[in-house]
């Protein structure tokens, strides 16, 4: 099992900067791939960013050139940085992990970010 815990969230204006962080715990071993997904309420949890163990990203069209998602050395704390922030942006934030060698996903609790215009 893997535990996610996500912090970083809150209010900023339109134009501004935040971060978010996820804190992993458990079998952290298992998990090969690190991401950061996004959910507006009504609508479907969408990809923000995800990067692999070995370091391979990819990001929602949406958020390119403005979403950096970067990871610390071991597979316990992986990050977003967000700038030039749209009200769009506006959604919870949710931490996720998969472990392909158990074919698992696992999921934080989410952090809400709100950007005001």
């Amino acid at each position: 099992q893997v535990q996610l815990v996500e912090s970083g969230g809150g209010v900023v204006q339109a134009g501004g900067s935040l971060g978010l962080s996820c804190a992993a715990s458990g079998s952290i071993f298992s998990i090969n791939v690190m991401g950061w997904y996004r959910q507006v309420q009504g609508k479907q949890r969408e990809l923000v960013a995800i990067i692999t163990s070995d370091d391979n990203t990819k990001y929602a069209d949406s958020v390119k050139g403005r979403f950096t998602i970067s990871r610390g050395n071991a597979k316990t704390t992986w990050y977003l940085q967000m700038n030039s922030l749209k009200s769009e942006d506006t959604a919870v934030y949710y931490c996720h992990a998969h472990a392909e060698m158990y074919g698992l996903d696992y999921w934080g609790k989410g952090t809400l970010v709100t950007v005001s215009s």
